[in-house]
């Protein structure tokens, strides 16, 4: 890393330092906690802008020449942008993280991906499993751990910012527990389909074997101490964060985590449209054991599981949040999920990303889910998110959280 780059990183730590020492960082952080513990303050909000981040920050504000320097300077730039645009509850934190060197390798067969040349065009694959014979080629994930290169890669962080920010050693769950989606990919989502009916047995031999692997790495992660708490600011599940003070669960030492300190997650994004039976035999038979392993569970991303809660509640053990996808009905969720467990909305990103931005349209969406979640006594909270572009109008995020933020404060009063 060239001197320039050094200053130029330092320099933007030094801002991150001087925002997470603001006190509404400290109030964002009790509005989550207050969610997690099933008693609301008032429906928390998250901006995520994922594919829109390209259109937030383009190589031109990149300005590092070093690569992994760049990669550095686009992290803080992000966490930067986001606290100075977004009226949202999303903790900026005096945190760099550094993750354990961990490697997993895959189950051992490989599909071949055909990619349009338009950038994040659609694709298809050819899945490598073709016959029940081919099982037999599956392998199980072998983990290994570089110790020496997680020491080095701390030590580079400590030298270039600790000083200025708190470096810590990050581990966690590196591993599919959304497995039947992986098995779509081995297998193809039609096939897999198809199987359900023609072959269920081998979809019950798959699924066997990738959540076998699954528990089993799960096992050597925790065993090695390659686990971390992740019950503060930490992404949790698919659009929320982990602020918990039940977590990490009794018995904990203080020092050796267990999968039962932290925070699961599972979905069945290709399983949408297949009946809340099949989902139960096929799949949730499969993701329970892996989620029994954890203190709190976060359940679902752009699924619509509307008619599955009741399933999920069955199954899955210390079930806190469940996905309410745009493709939801959020009248049958509310009534469904209650005050036991949170409605994590995601708004219809295609408000924010429309050619023309509406925002009546926004808040009458988010005042009838506020009035939806109130009548039922359900712990709301919003998390935009999937919206792969903003027609290059960067104040449309600006502008989505400033409503959001209002109906919050509204359904609060």
């Amino acid at each position: 890393m060239t001197p320039k780059d050094r200053t130029i990183i330092r320099d933007l730590a030094r801002q991150i330092a001087e925002i997470a020492a603001r006190p509404e960082q400290n109030e964002k952080r009790e509005i989550w906690y207050a969610q997690s513990s099933l008693r609301p303050i008032r429906p928390p909000i998250y901006c995520s802008p994922e594919g829109s981040w390209e259109e937030l920050i383009t190589n031109k504000d990149i300005v590092c020449e070093d690569e992994d320097a760049r990669l550095i300077e686009h992290g803080l730039r992000m966490r930067i942008y986001a606290a100075e645009h977004f009226d949202d509850d999303q903790v900026c934190d005096n945190s760099f993280i550094v993750h354990y060197a961990v490697g997993i390798t895959d189950w051992g067969v490989h599909q071949t991906y055909v990619r349009p040349e338009a950038a994040r065009g659609a694709y298809v694959w050819d899945p490598p499993i073709k016959t029940r014979a081919d099982l037999d080629k599956l392998r199980k994930p072998v983990i290994t751990h570089d110790e020496e290169d997680s020491r080095r890669g701390f030590d580079r962080a400590q030298d270039l910012l600790g000083d200025i920010l708190e470096v810590r050693m990050k581990g966690g769950v590196w591993l599919p527990t959304d497995i039947v989606d992986h098995w779509t990919y081995l297998r193809g989502i039609n096939q897999t389909y198809m199987d359900m009916s023609d072959d269920p047995e081998l979809v019950h031999a798959a699924m066997r074997f990738l959540m076998e692997g699954v528990l089993e790495g799960m096992d050597v992660l925790e065993s090695q101490g390659l686990l971390s708490l992740n019950n503060g600011n930490d992404y949790c599940g698919s659009g929320s964060f982990g602020w918990s003070r039940e977590l990490p669960s009794p018995g904990f030492d203080g020092t050796h985590v267990r999968l039962i300190d932290l925070w699961g997650f599972s979905t069945a994004q290709t399983m949408s449209e297949v009946s809340p039976a099949m989902h139960e035999e096929f799949v949730l038979r499969y993701q329970a054991p892996i989620l029994q392993r954890f203190g709190l569970n976060y359940y679902g991303c752009c699924e619509p599981l509307h008619l599955k809660i009741d399933m999920l509640k069955r199954h899955i053990p210390r079930l806190r949040r469940v996905s309410i996808s745009p493709w939801a009905d959020k009248r049958i969720s509310a009534e469904k999920l209650g005050s036991d467990i949170i409605f994590g909305w995601k708004p219809n990103p295609a408000y924010l990303a429309a050619v023309e931005f509406d925002g009546e349209l926004v808040r009458r969406d988010i005042r009838e889910t506020v009035d939806i979640c109130k009548q039922h006594g359900c712990c709301l909270e919003m998390a935009i998110k999937d919206t792969h572009t903003c027609n290059h109008q960067l104040w449309r995020f600006d502008e989505w959280t400033r409503i959001a933020m209002e109906e919050s404060q509204r359904a609060a009063s």
